[in-house]
């Protein structure tokens, strides 16, 4: 794939309302856009305007998905800035998503894990990763475990 393509990371909810407004809260998502009865689906698109993801939550009408069918369905969020990781995760307990220990303990190494009322999994690394276009990250590092990390707050 080349530059300029977006990633749209798409899941249902029994939720919908709700978990828009934990992963708007605590992610600092803009909502996008929104849908009603789309061939019996309502949904809404969240993210960053300028970032190159979205999250898009859906729900199917008379229809129950239920909770996430594993505890290793994650999404991984990579921040560098120690602060920034800092109050990031604050915003994910004040927008009720559950600090949890991780199912692969490599995550408990390299951040914290929050599970959202649906069951789904957000990790917060504060760390940079390989390949990163972000200013200030680490030359030659990384995406394995043995690089140190930051003294990690407790649930």
């Amino acid at each position: 794939m080349k530059p300029g393509c977006v990633m749209r990371v798409a899941r249902p909810s029994d939720n919908l309302a709700a978990i828009v407004d934990m992963y708007a809260r605590g992610l600092g998502f803009t909502v996008l856009a929104r849908f009603t009865d789309h061939d019996g689906f309502d949904g809404v698109i969240l993210g960053h305007p300028q970032q190159p993801y979205h999250i898009e939550f859906t729900a199917q009408r008379g229809h129950q998905v239920g909770a996430a069918p594993t505890k290793d369905h994650l999404l991984v969020f990579y921040i560098p800035d120690a602060s920034e990781w800092e109050e990031s995760c604050q915003r994910l307990r004040a927008s009720g998503f559950r600090g949890v220990p991780s199912y692969n303990p490599y995550w408990d190494r390299q951040g914290r894990t929050f599970e959202d009322l649906d069951g789904y999994r957000v990790v917060m690394s504060p760390r940079a990763i390989r390949g990163s276009p972000r200013r200030g990250r680490r030359r030659g590092g990384s995406d394995d475990a043995t690089n140190p990390n930051p003294k990690l707050p407790s649930f």
